[in-house]
C-alpha cells in the first residue's frame, strides 16, 4: 500500500512538474502556427524524458548518488565544471521565464504590469523554499498543478479530427516557414527534456532515501507520470491549433493571447483555469529549479544539502536558491519579454543537453555505480538519437532565428 501511494503521488508530481512555462508556451505557439504538424516532436520529447527520469531514479536508488554528485566523483571536478556551468546558465534563463510566467498570470488577473510582480513572486518562492519541506514542495504544489488537465478536457470537448491528430505524430518536412518550424521543434524538445527535471528527480530520490526496492516504483512514476505530462502538452497544442486558428491567430507572440484558448470552451471559467494553470505550473517549476540550482552547486562542491534540513544546518545550500531567485527576477522586473525569453531558453536548453546527458549515460553504463542495473541498448540508443537530434536542430535553427529576427 505504501508503494502504491508513492506511485500515485509520484505520478501527480510528474504531471505537475512536466507542464511549465516552456511546455505551455512552445506547445501553444506550435499549435497556432503549424496546427498538428509538430505533435511528433512532443512525442519524441516525452519518450526521451521517460527514459531519462527512469535512469535518474534508478541511478539514485542503486548507487545512492545524485546525477551531479556522480558526475563529479566519476570524472573529477574539472570535467564536472562544464556541465555545471551550462546547467546553471540554462536554469537561470528557465527560472527567469517561470517567474515571468507567474507574473504574466498575475497581470492578466489584476491588470497590474508583470514587471511589478517579479520580485514579489521571487520572494514568495523563497519563502516556500525556506519554510517548506521537500515533500511539500514536491507534492503539494504538484497536486494543485493538476488544474492543467483542463487542456486535455478542452481538447476532447473540441472534437478534433483524430485522424489529422494521428497524422501529426509522423515526422514531416514543413510546408511553410521552415526556419520557424525547426526552431519551434527544437524549443519543444528543450522544454520536454529540461535537465533540471531529471536532475531534480535524482536529488528527490536521494532525499526520500530510495533503494533498490524502489526500482519498480521508479519505472511506474517515470512511465506513467511523464506520459500524462506529455498528454497535457498535446492537449495545449490541440486546443491552440483549433481555437487560436479559428480566431485568426497564427502566431503567439504575447502571453495575453493565451486566455483565448480556453474561454470559447469553458466561458469565464476558461479564463480562470488559464490563469490558474499558468500561475501554478510556473510557480511550481520555479520552486523546483530553485532547488535544483542549490542541489547542483552544493553537490558539485561537496557541501551539506537537503531541503528537509533547517536553513542553519545548510546555509550555503539555502544561500544558492536565495541568490538564484533574486537574480532571475531582475530581468523580468526590468521588463524583459517573458514569452521571447521562454522560447529562446528552451532552444538553448536543447543545445546544452549533450553536456549533461552524455556523462550521465556513461554513469548508467558503469558497473561500479549501477552493477547489474545498467542501461540496455534501447535506452542508450533512444536517448542518444533524440538528444543528438535536438542538438543539431538547435545549432542550425538558433542562428537562423536570431538572423531572421534581427
Amino acid at each position: 500500500m505504501k508503494k502504491l501511494l508513492e506511485i500515485s503521488l509520484g505520478i501527480v508530481t510528474s504531471v505537475g512538474g512536466f507542464l511549465e512555462v516552456g511546455s505551455m508556451a512552445t506547445a501553444a505557439q506550435a499549435g497556432a502556427t503549424f496546427g498538428f504538424q509538430l505533435i511528433w516532436v512532443i512525442l519524441l520529447g516525452t519518450i526521451c524524458i521517460i527514459f531519462l527520469v527512469e535512469m535518474a531514479g534508478r541511478f539514485a536508488a542503486v548507487s545512492g548518488h545524485t546525477i551531479a554528485d556522480g558526475i563529479r566523483e566519476r570524472f573529477g571536478f574539472n570535467a564536472f565544471l562544464w556541465p555545471l556551468l551550462a546547467t546553471l546558465l540554462v536554469n537561470f534563463m528557465v527560472m527567469s521565464a517561470e517567474i515571468g510566467g507567474v507574473s504574466i498570470a498575475a497581470e492578466v488577473a489584476t491588470g497590474i504590469g508583470f514587471q511589478w510582480w517579479a520580485l514579489p513572486v521571487a520572494f514568495l518562492a523563497w519563502l516556500f523554499l525556506w519554510k517548506g519541506t521537500f515533500g511539500f514542495i514536491e507534492k503539494g504544489v504538484a497536486i494543485l498543478g493538476l488544474v492543467t488537465l483542463c487542456f486535455v478536457v478542452g481538447a476532447v470537448m473540441l472534437e478534433p479530427d483524430w485522424r489529422q491528430v494521428a497524422a501529426g505524430a509522423v515526422p514531416r518536412l514543413p510546408g511553410h516557414d521552415a526556419a520557424s518550424y525547426w526552431f519551434m521543434a527544437v524549443s519543444i524538445l528543450g522544454a520536454s527534456i529540461s535537465p533540471y527535471l531529471f536532475m531534480f528527480y535524482s536529488s528527490g530520490a536521494v532525499e526520500d532515501h530510495w533503494d533498490k526496492t524502489y526500482l519498480g516504483t521508479n519505472r511506474a512514476i517515470a512511465g506513467l507520470g511523464m506520459s500524462f505530462g506529455g498528454t497535457i502538452s498535446l492537449g495545449v497544442l490541440i486546443v491552440a491549433a483549433l481555437v487560436l486558428g479559428a480566431h485568426g491567430i497564427n502566431q503567439v507572440n504575447d502571453y495575453h493571447q493565451l486566455p483565448l484558448m480556453l474561454i470559447p470552451i469553458f466561458g469565464f471559467w476558461g479564463f480562470v483555469l488559464l490563469v490558474a494553470s499558468l500561475a501554478i505550473a510556473c510557480f511550481g517549476a520555479a520552486l523546483e529549479i530553485g532547488l535544483q540550482q542549490a542541489y547542483l552547486v552544493a553537490q558539485g562542491f561537496g557541501w551539506t544539502w537537503g531541503e528537509d534540513l533547517k536553513p542553519r544546518n545548510d546555509p550555503a545550500f539555502c544561500g544558492v536558491y536565495t541568490l538564484s531567485l533574486l537574480l532571475t527576477a531582475i530581468p523580468i522586473a526590468l521588463g524583459l519579454d517573458p514569452l521571447k525569453l521562454t522560447i529562446f531558453s528552451m532552444a538553448v536548453t536543447a543545445a546544452s543537453l549533450p553536456l549533461t546527458v552524455v556523462p550521465f549515460l556513461i554513469l548508467l553504463n558503469d558497473e561500479r555505480y549501477v552493477g547489474e542495473h545498467g542501461n540496455g541498448m534501447i535506452s542508450n540508443a533512444a536517448v542518444i538519437l533524440i538528444v543528438a537530434l535536438g542538438f543539431v536542430l538547435a545549432v542550425v535553427s538558433i542562428p537562423l532565428q536570431i538572423l531572421g529576427g534581427s
